[in-house]
């Protein structure tokens, strides 16, 4: 055990005076800990819902006995989703082909613009993907998403009229466990369980990273607020998947509100960088440092870990530091992009390929248009984009070589995949763009930077806030010459 600090003992006394209660913790504020102290202080039962399964694994480990540690999706699974175990895995398809199974065979006018069959299957599937994100009943026009060229309202009126029979087609063909047109996944079973209003048997629910929740899983939580007491965790500032749906769910939580602002992992110098970015982000806490953990900012030769923007800058470096001997790692591994490398060169070379991901595109400029405008091809643009970048014997080459994370000089890594994690010395990689410049000068006829973009703020708060005892801002240093960067 540990000597709790005052925050976290007002915590405990909220919650063992039964409060349902929203608890905002900054990077490394102990947040883990602090459940685990709640848990331990009372003989009732509880559910702890994790982000994902390899968190809750590692919360298993800390949590007593009488917690039981899941993901929304893997509750889901064992209450029905297993009936769909046939349909779960099964190959992509490429929109189009879905689509003519649904009945989209021939163009359609909206307005003045012609809508292609595969203009219409991508915005069908689209609206599936939005109806299951949400808390919704059913499926209206709110869930069909505009396209360019479409956006008043009459003309989304007139889209939606003809997209939602057919998003109603494929939402009755995902109720078939044993098959069907539309490829099934664990964001479907997830829907239909919480449709069935579940209960979920617990005295109280701890939601881990509430910041980046789905309405669903929103939903399925503060269904549950009349027979269990309700405590989120998270942190605002690092909601950093809103493109994946995931929503924000603290700030308008009905509870008591309460905050973890002291971090532990790294020192005041270290959470007077974090607030800048706290502060342009609008963030609802600022942090101050441990005087036990000091942490220095400035240049470093020999990291532990270097973030990167983009999936391109994380290979970037894997490639540069491979090419200097140095043995290097990549949180996510390399196994699944060797496969995937090695079926885009065979479709590159005119031939089909056996991967599972893959094996229904007959080229590789139909996986292309895939991941640029097919909703369910998202995930697999940052392939593209390597694909199409260095080639695919560069990165065959590089994942090859690629170690595991304890026998590695250097970890390479997403500030999206660093979510979570912390390391020693940490570089900010080059791929962070400052905000473009506006039309207006400043006293020295310099052009004025932009605003910088909240997202962008929050992504480069979770990335600086990796460090324990060594920062080097690297590609976020243009924010020094930022007006924003002295608030």
């Amino acid at each position: 055990m540990f000597t709790p600090t005052d925050e976290q003992t007002q915590a405990a006394d909220h919650f063992h005076a039964g409060d349902h209660m929203a608890l905002q913790a900054g990077a490394g504020t102990g947040k883990t800990s602090t459940l685990a102290l709640l848990a331990s202080g009372t003989k009732r039962r509880g559910r702890y819902l994790a982000y994902n399964r390899a968190i809750a694994q590692e919360a298993a480990a800390r949590f007593p006995s009488t917690v039981i540690c899941k993901t929304a999706h893997s509750l889901a699974y064992a209450a029905l989703g297993h009936r769909y175990a046939r349909r779960l895995g099964a190959p992509r398809r490429p929109a189009w082909q879905t689509g003519q199974d649904l009945g989209i065979t021939k163009p359609a006018r909206v307005a003045e613009h012609t809508l292609m069959p595969a203009t219409l299957s991508n915005a069908v599937l689209r609206t599936v993907t939005r109806f299951c994100h949400s808390a919704d009943a059913v499926l209206t026009r709110r869930h069909v998403p505009p396209l360019r060229g479409l956006d008043n309202p009459e003309h989304h009126r007139e889209l939606a009229d003809l997209v939602l029979p057919y998003a109603e087609k494929a939402w009755a063909d995902l109720q078939h466990p044993d098959d069907g047109a539309v490829r099934f996944d664990p964001d479907h079973f997830l829907k239909i369980w919480s449709l069935t209003n579940p209960k979920i048997h617990a005295d109280f629910l701890f939601l881990d990273e509430a910041q980046d929740t789905n309405p669903v899983v929103e939903h399925i939580f503060n269904s549950q607020r009349d027979h269990a007491q309700l405590v989120m965790v998270g942190d605002s500032a690092q909601a950093i998947y809103h493109w994946r749906g995931a929503k924000d769910v603290m700030t308008g939580f009905d509870g008591t509100h309460l905050t973890l602002s002291r971090s532990f992992r790294f020192g005041p110098v270290l959470a007077t960088e974090a607030n800048r970015w706290l502060t342009i982000a609008e963030a609802p806490l600022r942090l101050t440092g441990s005087n036990s953990t000091p942490t220095d900012l400035g240049p470093l030769t020999a990291p532990d870990a270097i973030l990167c923007r983009t999936n391109v800058g994380a290979m970037k470096h894997v490639m540069t530091l491979l090419s200097a001997s140095a043995r290097v790692a990549l949180v996510g591994g390399g196994e699944s992009l060797r496969s995937l490398a090695l079926a885009a060169r065979q479709l590159q070379g005119g031939r089909s390929t056996s991967h599972p991901e893959l094996v229904l595109f007959p080229t590789w400029g139909a996986v292309q248009d895939y991941a640029a405008y097919d909703p369910s091809g998202r995930d697999l643009q940052p392939l593209v984009d390597l694909v199409d970048t260095h080639g695919t014997n560069a990165i065959l080459n590089a994942v090859s070589h690629l170690t595991q994370e304890s026998h590695a000089h250097v970890t390479i890594s997403t500030a999206h995949k660093a979510k979570g994690r912390e390391w020693a010395r940490v570089k900010i990689g080059d791929d962070f763009p400052p905000p473009r410049d506006t039309d207006e000068q400043d006293a020295h006829g310099k052009p004025i930077p932009g605003p910088i973009d909240p997202g962008e703020a929050r992504l480069a708060y979770v990335a600086v806030t990796r460090a324990r005892h060594h920062l080097d801002i690297g590609g976020l240093a243009w924010l020094d010459d930022h007006p924003a960067g002295s608030p």
